[in-house]
């Protein structure tokens, strides 16, 4: 009986001696604040609804909110470089990121249109297929064969500018944007002609 009483006593000391502590969650994203802050700081580019009307600004409206929030906090970080949006995404918190992504995911976005007949069939062959003897995998494995994308993981591009798609897809080419090594090694072994006829498709893909 000494034995055992010893052996619960060395148990007890040995035991951590920290405070159990709840995990907090994160809160439940404000959709009020997420457009009061979304307005004051993102509207001017990326218009009212999140449709933007600027070729050279993506449309955010029906995006992924865990897309959003990695983007803000990377270029708030500097890990995705641009002037101009670390120092919008430096004006607002993890909350407000939070906020403002819940905000856009519920907003319906509008669908856009292809506008180059001769490429629009190349680029509807790269992103549904790829191109194998190059070994470049298809843009619908990862984005969905109607543009949709994954939840938390793959953006949405349905419908996206096509001018931003290039300029996208170029700078991971050309090493400009550093900020997902995937995207990196697809969009280096892609030519200029690729990369506007699959920008283009996306466009008008719905």
């Amino acid at each position: 009986m000494k034995l055992l009483a010893s052996l619960l006593m060395a148990a007890a000391l040995a035991a951590p001696a920290f405070p159990a502590f709840a995990q907090q969650k994160p809160a439940k994203p404000d959709l009020a604040k997420g457009e009061a802050s979304y307005s004051a700081v993102c509207a001017a580019c990326h218009a009212a609804d999140g449709n933007s009307t600027i070729a050279a600004n993506p449309s955010l409206a029906q995006q992924h909110p865990q897309y959003l929030v990695k983007q803000l906090q990377e270029f708030k970080s500097g890990k995705r470089a641009d002037p101009v949006m670390q120092g919008m995404a430096s004006m607002l918190s993890d909350d407000d990121m939070r906020n403002v992504a819940a905000w856009l995911a519920a907003q319906k976005a509008k669908e856009g249109f292809a506008k180059d007949k001769d490429l629009v069939a190349l680029g509807e062959r790269i992103y549904r297929g790829g191109i194998q003897d190059r070994n470049i995998a298809a843009c619908a494995g990862c984005h969905s064969p109607n543009g949709a994308g994954i939840p938390a993981q793959y953006p949405r591009l349905s419908g996206q500018h096509a001018d931003y798609t290039v300029k996208q897809l170029s700078d991971f080419r050309d090493g400009k944007r550093g900020n997902n090594a995937q995207m990196r090694d697809v969009a280096a072994k892609l030519n200029d002609r690729e990369i506007k006829a699959v920008a283009d498709y996306i466009a008008g893909l719905r």
